[in-house]
């Protein structure tokens, strides 16, 4: 990470630290590869469970699980959710999930969570 000087009005210098693409490396999380694809696939299941104007208890009944949970899992306690079963539950809600395998342009490749690849790229399954 690098440091850089903000200025701000009528204050001092201020130092801070520009972070990655993954906070969650920023922060030292063990696997932040696998935690910023789960927080990826939570956010398009909130997303869905939103869109679909579903209680927690009616999207509980969908995905099998009880609404204790599924309030863990809109709050972002994923630790219990392996990305798999993440995938099914989007799966249950009616989104379809495509998963497509194609040579890398460079080197390693890259895997990407999202509606469509972008510069932002996870290494869910790690190198």
């Amino acid at each position: 990470m690098r440091t850089k000087k903000l200025k701000k009005k009528h204050l001092e210098n201020i130092e801070y630290r520009e972070g990655s693409e993954n906070i969650f490396a920023d922060i030292g999380i063990p696997n932040p590869e696998e935690a910023m694809a789960k927080a990826k696939i939570a956010m398009k299941i909130h997303d869905t469970i939103k869109k679909k104007k579903l209680t927690q208890a009616k999207a509980a009944k969908i995905l099998k699980i009880s609404q204790p949970k599924v309030s863990l899992l809109l709050r972002g306690y994923l630790t219990d959710f392996s990305l798999e079963r993440l995938l099914r539950f989007l799966n249950d809600l009616g989104q379809n999930v495509y998963i497509s395998i194609t040579p890398a342009s460079r080197g390693h490749g890259s895997t990407w969570i999202g509606d469509t690849p972008s510069n932002t790229s996870i290494a869910a399954l790690g190198k």
